[in-house]
């Protein structure tokens, strides 16, 4: 890795770095994804400052160049986030036709006892 490429490497993991603890001072990201984000961060910074990290990681796992290690990195946490807000969008929805059931029954409820309560016109 040429000079440039580490120094830039190294302003965009801090620039992400100081955007994610921005989002959370906002309250913007709730604080479980804010750890995972903050650790993400942090091993962009780590693998931009130790780059024979990041060739080591890429002989390990048989890797002939280290962008494809961190594609293949990408792609993971991708992968798991996109499974993990699948989970909680179907959980979600379950909350959601449960509330709206729920609402239903009550609107039944008050426009019954309306119907109850009102004087009879006979």
């Amino acid at each position: 890795m040429t000079p440039t490429q580490r120094a830039f490497a190294i302003v965009v993991s801090i620039l992400f770095f100081l955007f994610v603890m921005n989002a959370i001072r906002r309250r913007a990201v709730e604080i479980q994804y804010a750890i995972l984000w903050l650790a993400v961060a942090a091993g962009i910074f780590v693998l931009s400052v130790w780059y024979d990290l990041l060739l080591a990681l890429s002989r390990f796992i048989g890797a002939v160049v280290p962008t494809t290690t961190l594609f293949l990195f990408g792609i993971l946490f991708l992968v798991i986030i996109n499974i993990q807000f699948s989970m909680r969008v179907s959980n979600l929805q379950t909350r959601l036709r449960a509330l709206a059931q729920e609402h239903a029954l009550l609107v039944e409820r008050v426009e019954r006892e309306r119907h109850d309560a009102a004087p009879s016109a006979s």
